[in-house]
């Protein structure tokens, strides 16, 4: 069912009490009674006719009742409900939380990676939850220089670097040893060749000139292919995305989710990143935020937890995301501008380094 099917299920003074329970619930973490809705709608209500529309939402599977409770406490779909109704809004972010993230993103960095570490620790120290950031995808940084060091036992240290500024090094073991004055000949052809040239673009014309040109490549072109592509392929390969995770023991605190052995599978999951990385992929493909809320983010791992994501973007497009992971009862109202203004502060502060 579509979210307007869903909204026109509820008249007004259903959708009302909806937010008011979801509202107070994630304040007090507490199931909501009749008196409550009643009082912080400003509606003039009954309770019996506010537990009449409790029982039509939990019909319609909005709300539940834990245990023998007369309050009642949101489901996933409620929560979905909610932020929906939230992101139809204009949210905005408090401005000492404006004036944090911009004095800790806007400042000089070593590299890339360094960013987004600094992004994660700040997500999770304004928020209280685990911070998430993908480090920028190498796939559109642009190379500036590459240089080949001969090592011991056929290997070659390769320095590029990136954008002018961010420096990366990769072992390459080769299947013959390569003299100084070999490296320093491919050194000067893919320097003049290959230089301006984002990391794929210049892996798909290695490729491409090894393929269909082989015959009339000179031996320097030929070395400098060699020792390259196994570099270029790791540097450059498209299911290589990485993040750095902080505040994770932030989910100690939360009462909900801290049974120990979902805490320990939640972690596992984090070290293993196979299902984050899905999630993250598809929020690199999407406009905007993105929220992930309880079962709707298709992986049981997280069935108790919300995550929030939005992309950063640099002048050549989206190169990574910034994201939120809390439990399903968390301050969206809050959160949502944090994560989508730091996903903004990031991307202009990578700009601004280049």
């Amino acid at each position: 069912m579509t979210q307007e099917n869903r909204d026109e299920a509820l008249n007004e003074r259903a959708q009302r009490l909806l937010r008011v329970l979801v509202q107070s619930y994630i304040r007090d973490g507490q199931p909501v009674g009749s008196r409550v809705l009643s009082r912080e709608s400003g509606l003039v209500l009954s309770s019996a006719t506010v537990r009449n529309v409790m029982a039509d939402l939990e019909e319609l599977g909005f709300v539940t009742s834990p245990h023998t409770s007369a309050g009642r406490v949101p489901t996933d779909k409620a929560y979905r409900f909610f932020v929906d109704s939230l992101l139809r809004a204009q949210l905005s972010t408090d401005d000492a939380s404006v004036e944090e993230i911009r004095r800790h993103l806007d400042v000089p960095a070593e590299s890339g990676k360094s960013l987004a570490a600094a992004a994660s620790q700040l997500l999770s120290s304004i928020t209280h939850l685990a911070g998430v950031v993908t480090l920028p995808m190498a796939q559109v940084s642009v190379l500036t220089q590459i240089e080949f060091l001969p090592l011991s036992e056929n290997r070659v240290l390769v320095v590029l670097v990136l954008d002018d500024r961010e420096v990366q090094n990769r072992i390459v073991q080769l299947r013959r040893r390569y003299t100084a004055e070999e490296l320093r000949g491919a050194t000067s052809f893919l320097n003049e060749h290959f230089s301006g040239m984002s990391l794929t673009q210049m892996r798909q014309e290695l490729v491409r000139q090894l393929n269909e040109t082989r015959e009339v490549l000179n031996q320097v072109m030929l070395d400098a292919i060699e020792v390259t592509q196994g570099c270029i392929d790791d540097s450059a390969g498209k299911d290589d995305i990485d993040y750095v995770i902080a505040g994770e023991t932030n989910l100690l605190d939360v009462t909900e989710i801290s049974r120990v052995d979902k805490l320990k599978r939640l972690f596992e999951a984090f070290n293993e990143k196979r299902d984050l990385l899905h999630l993250i992929d598809q929020s690199l493909r999407a406009q905007g935020v993105q929220i992930f809320i309880g079962q709707g983010s298709g992986y049981q791992i997280l069935d108790d937890y919300s995550l929030v994501i939005s992309p950063y973007s640099s002048d050549k497009g989206v190169i990574g995301v910034v994201g939120v992971i809390g439990p399903t009862r968390m301050a969206y109202e809050r959160v949502i501008p944090i994560v989508e203004l730091t996903a903004k502060v990031l991307g202009s502060a990578l700009n601004s380094r280049r």
